[in-house]
């Protein structure tokens, strides 16, 4: 890739697979975004797997309209890829997964899921945002998704996903694989599940950078 630092895409290739490796995507469920610059992104193409990503399946897209520069076929997502990279300066890296727990809880019929089972979720991810099911890769659906994550590091969809913004690639795979994590202790929780006492989530909360 011209005027792409080779070990920035291979950093990027290899979060990809340890993404799939964790089972934060299957097949081509999954999408991930790595800024460049303050206006140009690296995006999984187009129903490339995340698991057997290669420099071929890597697409090169301008933040400010979320258009390809290298004449790839970028993620049907990358909407909101782009829109969460416009709006949030300091975030470097988009990750959008699909995971069994998370998603069943998505697609209860309640807004009211508490998240704070395990301290890890407000600490590292703070409050978690909620989109209706829109069509994927839609104008709507991007729109939603960069509202909700402008004041959210975390937002869920309804029947379809996740979606989690930071600061480098560890953190956002770390911000999946904590997020399934308590939504499995939700699921397999029930009805007897105590989330953390109000005060530890606030005391919490303050800590987070």
């Amino acid at each position: 890739m011209k005027d792409i630092p080779e070990h920035f895409v291979r950093e990027f290739i290899e979060a990809c697979h340890d993404t799939a490796a964790r089972g934060l995507a299957r097949c081509s469920s999954g999408n991930m975004s790595l800024r460049l610059d303050s206006n140009r992104t690296l995006i999984t193409t187009s129903r490339s797997w995340m698991g057997d990503l290669s420099a071929d399946d890597v697409c090169v897209c301008s933040i400010s309209d979320g258009n390809a520069m290298d004449g790839k076929k970028p993620s049907v997502e990358m909407g909101f890829h782009a829109g969460i990279l416009r709006t949030r300066p300091e975030v470097n890296v988009v990750l959008h997964f699909q995971t069994p727990c998370a998603t069943a809880l998505a697609s209860r019929n309640t807004e009211n899921v508490n998240y704070f089972v395990i301290p890890e979720i407000p600490f590292y991810i703070g409050p978690v945002a909620r989109v209706p099911y829109i069509q994927p890769g839609s104008e709507d659906l991007a729109r939603a998704v960069t509202d909700a994550m402008s004041t959210h590091d975390m937002v869920t969809i309804v029947n379809h996903g996740q979606v989690t913004a930071a600061g480098n690639l560890a953190h956002a795979i770390q911000n999946a694989a904590f997020f399934e994590l308590a939504c499995e202790i939700i699921v397999h929780g029930g009805d007897k599940l105590t989330p953390l006492p109000r005060e530890a989530v606030q005391h919490l909360l303050s800590l987070r950078g």
